[in-house]
């Protein structure tokens, strides 16, 4: 199977509590980049409310007139009625399409017969479920970030999912914090002696989460308000010969540091894969490397391996 040409990389939402000024300053930096789809929108914790629905939708529209794709994501974890609320006006915005992040965003999207992209939070594994959210209106599937390669080409390839690849797009996350877990604590405030409610908006003082070590000194976790994230950075740059064949776009996370670096060195990787220079569609030789794994990179999810693993082979493969 070749590189597809068409593949393209998107950004996905800001997992962490940044000023709203960090905001509007990072996608102002990144209009000229080659990311072709941009997803807005809160996902983790209703009290970070430095930009509203209004704001994003602002935001939303001066990112489309320099050509962007854009698209709203919606909460992973729902815990109040105002937040379904919430939920709902964020659906029926009627400008961006929307990333469905719980079930309850799904049924409302299907009930008003909008297409929406299946986010990594709905855990779908199997071709059963993926098949159903295509009958209620998936347009785009981005997998749980722990399904291997060899697990999403059986699914891919099941009698069930086969014959209708083209009616959605597949997205891969590519790079960033896993999210792990979410709950209705929140593990930065406990980590600072502050109850939930009392939390003083302690995120926006590690706009990158709060790093977590083992008693070995090796990252752990990522505390993130609610949401853990895994210590150490999933990077599939080297595994980009056998994301092409199967993905139309890769997402990689929003990071508070050398973001652009990161998007230019996906880019030149698909460009170069793209065109077939060194023979690179048939696959990386195990010595040669798109870029070099930084420490704390990973990428054994998606060799079929213990998460934290650092393969640098990009032929490795288990069996």
């Amino acid at each position: 199977m070749q590189a597809t040409t068409s593949c393209q990389l998107s950004l996905g939402p800001i997992s962490y509590y940044w000023p709203k000024q960090q905001v509007l300053d990072f996608y102002q930096q990144l209009q000229s980049s080659p990311i072709s789809r941009i997803y807005l929108g809160e996902t983790v914790c209703r009290k970070r409310n430095e930009l509203r629905l209004g704001d994003y939708l602002d935001l939303g529209r001066e990112l489309q007139q320099q050509g962007k794709e854009v698209l709203l994501s919606t909460m992973t974890l729902l815990e109040t009625q105002n937040e379904v609320l919430q939920l709902t006006k964020a659906v029926d915005n009627g400008e961006l399409q929307i990333e469905a992040n719980d079930f309850a965003a799904v049924q409302l999207c299907m009930e008003r017969k909008l297409p929406f992209v299946a986010g990594p939070s709905l855990n779908i594994y199997n071709e059963d479920a993926l098949e159903l959210l295509l009958n209620q209106g998936m347009s785009c599937w981005v997998p749980p970030i722990e399904l291997s390669q060899q697990r999403l080409e059986a699914v891919l390839n099941s009698s069930k999912i086969a014959n209708r690849r083209e009616q959605f797009e597949l997205e891969i996350f590519a790079l960033g914090h896993i999210p792990l877990a979410w709950s209705a604590r929140c593990f930065t405030a406990r980590s600072l002696n502050r109850s939930k409610d009392n939390c003083q908006l302690c995120c926006l003082d590690y706009p990158s989460g709060r790093l977590v070590n083992s008693q070995e000194g090796e990252p752990l976790f990522v505390l993130n308000g609610i949401q853990t994230q895994s210590g150490k950075r999933h990077n599939l740059i080297n595994d980009l010969p056998s994301l092409m064949p199967m993905a139309q776009r890769l997402r990689l996370s929003p990071q508070a540091k050398d973001m652009g670096l990161w998007i230019e060195r996906f880019a030149k990787g698909i460009e170069r894969l793209a065109t077939g220079q060194d023979g690179l569609t048939q696959g990386l030789p195990s010595t040669e490397l798109l870029w070099p794994l930084e420490a704390n990179d990973c990428n054994g999810y998606w060799r079929q391996l213990a998460g934290m693993e650092a393969i640098l082979s990009a032929e490795h493969q288990d069996d």
